[in-house]
């Protein structure tokens, strides 16, 4: 039973008991419980800043773990960029020196995804958010530069493909085989204004005559495909290839033909043999290179098996102001 209070009256000279309103014992009644949940918050604050139980402190070890592990990858990210960043100095080396073409932009390379914030979820983390977003921006940049130098390199591969099929298919051999032909060249005919064998007057003679006994294999200088097969009436039998690259080789008096047109050819292979055809005096290979539709020195594409001075003595027996054989 709860205590009475009374008070005195002085107009009645008695006294007189004290009734609470109900309203008074409701706000003294919710502030002792607000009083008393503020006090627990309080407390059970306090006890877990100071005092945290079993699961949390194994949440707080695996946070602490989790750190190390994050700053580890971290490391790792840098070393692989590292040796990403040296493998695009070679490919950009193999851009520039070898093939001529401008490497991968700098500002490509080392810049950034723009539109909006993709980071903005990690600000969220007051103590791990800072790392998370720096983890994941290197990761972010290290597959972007991945995916540039995969393919940058496919750019290279195709460029090493067309530039090893560009080699095979310029001329780069004698029509006449080396073992074919008599070292101690003593008649030989080469490019320029020459005495015409038969009409006896000067006349530009826009090739080289390669002497060699009648049956001698002619072979292409360079991989291609055969343009003419035919008997001419200057050249006789004779085979033009197209090489591409703005190259055709015109062999010319053959004995027999050994190719038609449309056929595609590899460097050393056969197209015919050495013979007398046409507007000729003896047997030999009448070998001439084009580029561009222009007729040039087929000296300079007739390198193989010779040594320098064997060249030197190739370059000056050419240059021989002599009689041509055609």
């Amino acid at each position: 039973m709860g205590k009475e209070k009374y008070v005195y009256n002085t107009q009645t000279l008695r006294y007189e008991k004290v009734v609470e309103p109900w309203q008074a014992k409701l706000w003294r009644i919710t502030g002792f419980i607000c009083a008393a949940l503020f006090t627990g918050f309080l407390f059970t604050l306090a006890s877990h800043e100071f005092f945290p139980s079993p699961k949390e402190k194994a949440l707080l070890r695996e946070i602490d773990q989790m750190k190390v592990s994050y700053n580890r990858v971290a490391n790792d990210f840098e070393q692989m960029s590292k040796v990403l960043s040296n493998i695009q100095e070679r490919d950009a080396y193999a851009h520039r020196m070898i093939f001529g073409m401008d490497p991968i932009d700098k500002g490509v390379w080392e810049g950034g995804i723009g539109g909006h914030d993709q980071y903005e979820k990690y600000r969220q983390f007051k103590h791990s958010g800072e790392l998370m977003q720096a983890v994941q921006q290197k990761a972010d940049l290290l597959k972007r530069q991945l995916v540039l130098q995969s393919k940058s390199l496919d750019t290279v591969l195709n460029m090493a493909k067309e530039k090893e099929k560009m080699l095979a298919s310029i001329p780069s051999i004698k029509p006449v085989r080396s073992d074919k032909l008599a070292r101690n060249i003593q008649l030989l005919s080469g490019f320029g204004y020459r005495i015409h064998p038969i009409f006896k007057v000067p006349k530009m003679h826009a090739g080289i005559d390669f002497t060699a006994p009648k049956g001698t294999p002619i072979q292409a200088t360079g991989a291609g495909r055969v343009v003419k097969a035919t008997r001419g009436s200057g050249y006789g039998y004779h085979v033009i290839i197209d090489h591409g690259y703005g190259y055709q080789t015109l062999y010319g008096h053959m004995s027999r033909i050994d190719v038609k047109v449309g056929d595609k050819v590899v460097r050393g292979q056969q197209i015919g043999l050495v013979g007398n055809t046409g507007t000729s005096t003896a047997p030999h290979c009448h070998y001439e290179v084009h580029y561009r539709g222009e007729k040039v020195n087929p000296i300079h594409y007739c390198m193989d098996g010779l040594t320098p001075e064997e060249y030197q003595e190739l370059v000056e027996a050419a240059e021989t102001a002599n009689q041509s054989l055609d």
